[in-house]
């Protein structure tokens, strides 16, 4: 197949040099390039609603080799803005395949980029941080001006853009959970609903109109962008705090810090990925997560809850707990999807808080 060439520019001036793949655009694709590490579970990364606004480099060599199946959607369609290969398999080796990846791609309308050094880009994109950029067939002037003008997910609010516009129902448990959609994967949803009877509803809902839902127990899910531009989602939960066990994953769980007084800092270039080792302070086991964000608590800004997890790579908090207020959070995904499932016990801890049973390893 003949392929267009196509450049890949960061806004630090940095190009890169590959071939067009999936969804050939006119105008060069913008976004923040990320990488990400895991060796496989490609579908469910792209169509993670966490990673709105970014363009993710994947840095496993060879990407596409089992093709795509809807029984891995995380969400309706993918909601990153494009995608950075080594080598796009042209066949989808497996009896799940329901076509190519790059059909996939082409179907969504998500741009890509191949033949990439992506081991020099990840190495860039840590030394110099997530940064943002375009990539694009054509002039590569073109590209270089789009990559100089595109911006980030710092203070940008991009969970109105993935969340739900109305809520629904799944699962018939005997207890009744009302998830807030902030950019929410399928995986949790599922992991949800077969513990509870499951509502899940838009970010824009407020804190009486989930009362008005008589919950047992709030969940707070994963999402993209920026916690500290979420001060409306951030002032709904502080009033929700006390009143009800609470659960947050990912930027549910920066969201549930930032109401109980905490602050949040961007890191350099984050986690992505499903190998990342985390302790759990109050067992000492440690578990392989898998991971996904730019922004974390920052460990000074603590006086209400107290540091269950770190990240034995970093020491980045991993997670947060406060007895008296019936809640908890971790920052990785306990669901998986892609990745390890050493992390599932805290659906069951979570389980555990909303039917008042006693709740250990605190």
């Amino acid at each position: 197949m003949n392929r267009r060439p196509a450049t890949l520019v960061l806004a630090d001036g940095a190009s890169f040099e590959g071939w067009s793949v999936g969804f050939e655009v006119d105008t060069p694709a913008t976004g923040e390039f990320v990488f990400n590490t895991a060796l496989s579970g490609y579908q469910e990364v792209i169509t993670d609603p966490s990673y709105a606004g970014q363009i993710v480099a994947f840095t496993y060599p060879h990407i596409g080799n089992y093709g795509v199946t809807p029984v891995d959607d995380e969400s309706v369609r993918p909601w990153c803005q494009g995608i950075v290969v080594r080598d796009l398999s042209a066949r989808a080796s497996s009896w799940r395949a329901h076509g190519s990846l790059e059909e996939f791609l082409r179907h969504h309308r998500v741009p890509g980029i191949a033949g990439v050094d992506t081991r020099r880009l990840t190495r860039h994109l840590r030394q110099y941080g997530a940064l943002p950029g375009a990539f694009g067939p054509g002039d590569p002037a073109l590209v270089a001006a789009a990559a100089r003008s595109a911006i980030g997910t710092e203070g940008v609010d991009l969970v109105g853009v993935v969340s739900t516009t109305r809520p629904y129902q799944r699962g018939d448990g005997q207890h009744h959970v009302v998830a807030v959609d902030y950019g929410i994967k399928s995986s949790m949803v599922a992991q949800l609903a077969r513990r509870f009877r499951l509502t899940v509803v838009p970010s824009s809902t407020t804190a009486d109109e989930v009362r008005d839902l008589a919950p047992d127990g709030v969940f707070l899910s994963n999402g993209p962008g920026d916690p500290a531009a979420l001060g409306s989602q951030s002032a709904v939960i502080a009033d929700l705090v006390g009143s009800v066990p609470i659960f947050g994953i990912c930027l549910g769980h920066q969201l549930l810090a930032t109401a109980m007084g905490a602050t949040t800092f961007r890191m350099d270039f984050g986690h992505h990925g499903s190998n990342h080792p985390v302790k759990d302070l109050a067992t000492g086991q440690v578990e392989i997560t898998a991971q996904n964000h730019n922004y974390a608590v920052a460990p000074d800004s603590l006086s209400r809850a107290l540091v269950s997890h770190v990240n034995l790579n970093d020491g980045v908090i991993e997670g947060l707990a406060a007895r008296s207020d019936r809640c908890f959070s971790v920052q990785y995904h306990p669901e998986a999807s892609p990745g390890p499932h050493d992390a599932r016990y805290l659906f069951e801890r979570f389980s555990a808080l909303v039917r008042a049973e006693p709740w250990a390893s605190l």
